[in-house]
């Protein structure tokens, strides 16, 4: 297979994958297998969706289950356009925002003082933790943004920073049904987080939490970080009671994940996907890409990759992951042709404009070309300018989905 078209079928293997995670699909389906239970005589619906799918899945909730009196959408800036029937509030991702800290206000005044006949049906996606920031007493949305930069540069997985999170917030660790009682509520979910526990999706305020207090300041500690975080933190963690447990628990389903949509580059692919994630250690995980193929193939994977930030530079995960590829694929002596694609589904991998990267056998020798050093770029973590000297970026716009991160190997 020559290169051009190596990478043409990584990037189809990949859409395969992308689509296979379409909000409004999995909400149709989620709502035809299982119906929503009717208000009761005096009652109303009232939709809350949030996260990078919100605005999706919310039209599809509003189709299935016809207009409502209190539908309100939370999403990323980039994919925060009007929706007919709903309000659609901007937010920010990865790193909160004022238009968040509002945006979370405005989802606990309209799911507060309902009663037993009212149901609320809530919408949930990747990001929506970020999007809405709910800083309990004493800590500021600065303070609480300053935590998730020390979270995000130490390398911390997705469960650690959760927990932090939850521990934190007047929303998280079912924050949210807490706000809603005696309102029953049912949650429809696209996780974002590998292996699906709904605790961590969204850092989970229609579940209960991943941990208490004390466990945050543990993480917080083994990270190194509690000296670094704000005083505020501090006391909070240390000061304040833990919250009762969400009365009663919501039906939380699972409508979509990175497992699912694993499966579908599996058939697109006609190959068996990898059965371990692809989680942890970015130096690691590249490693395990290189060794998983020793001659001609396919090997498909799925997870989400974590980075220690030692440098200035500009990046995320995934081309990160893609340029130690490619620069572990050199030192093994791979020849030619081979191609690798790493991508997040939701089309922004760090704070970039790219999805990830899609490098192959050429790609070291474009970076050199353009008077770039590939090594020294990852040292500082500067993925992007590497790549993009290179013409490997994978940039593909904001997908309106997220189910966390897909990889693609194919060697000729």
């Amino acid at each position: 297979m020559a290169e051009a078209a190596m990478r043409a079928r990584a990037l189809e293997i990949f859409r395969a994958g992308v689509a296979a995670a379409d909000p409004a699909r999995a909400v149709r389906r989620a709502l035809d297998a299982r119906p929503l239970p009717a208000p009761g005589a005096r009652g109303r619906r009232v939709v809350i969706a949030a996260g990078k799918a919100a605005r999706a899945m919310m039209a599809a909730a509003l189709e299935v289950t016809g207009p409502s009196a209190g539908a309100l959408v939370v999403t990323n800036h980039e994919n925060a356009r009007p929706l007919a029937g709903a309000e659609v509030l901007g937010a920010g991702h990865p790193v909160p925002d004022a238009a968040g800290a509002r945006a979370a206000e405005r989802v606990l005044a309209a799911v507060s003082g309902l009663g037993a006949d009212d149901r609320v049906l809530v919408l949930l996606s990747g990001g929506a933790s970020a999007l809405l920031p709910a800083p309990v007493e004493g800590v500021s949305l600065a303070d609480k943004a300053e935590v998730n930069r020390l979270l995000l540069a130490s390398g911390a997985d997705i469960t650690e920073m959760n927990l932090v999170r939850q521990a934190l917030s007047r929303i998280k660790g079912g924050g949210l049904v807490r706000a809603a009682h005696p309102a029953p509520v049912t949650a429809l979910i696209l996780s974002d987080v590998i292996g699906d526990d709904l605790r961590v999706v969204a850092s989970g305020p229609t579940c209960p939490p991943i941990g208490t207090r004390a466990d945050a300041v543990a993480a917080l500690r083994a990270r190194g970080l509690w000296e670094r975080v704000p005083q505020s933190v501090r006391r909070a963690l240390t000061e304040l009671p833990d919250p009762p447990p969400p009365p009663p628990p919501a039906d939380n389903r699972l409508v979509g994940s990175n497992a699912m949509s694993l499966a579908a580059m599996g058939q697109a692919a006609g190959v068996a996907p990898e059965p371990a994630p692809l989680v942890g250690d970015v130096a690691e995980a590249a490693a395990r890409v290189v060794a998983s193929l020793d001659g001609p193939g396919i090997r498909l994977f799925g997870g989400e990759t974590t980075v220690v930030v030692r440098g200035e530079g500009l990046g995320g995960r995934n081309q990160e992951l893609a340029l130690r590829v490619a620069l572990l694929a050199e030192a093994a002596g791979w020849a030619g042709p081979w191609v690798f694609l790493s991508g997040g589904t939701d089309g922004r991998d760090g704070p970039t404009d790219a999805a990830g990267g899609l490098v192959d056998d050429g790609t070291l020798a474009r970076i050199r070309a353009a008077g770039r050093d590939p090594a020294a770029d990852l040292a500082r973590n500067d993925s992007y300018p590497a790549l993009k000297a290179a013409g490997d970026l994978l940039v593909t716009g904001p997908t309106g989905t997220n189910v966390a991160d897909l990889q693609v190997l194919i060697r000729g």
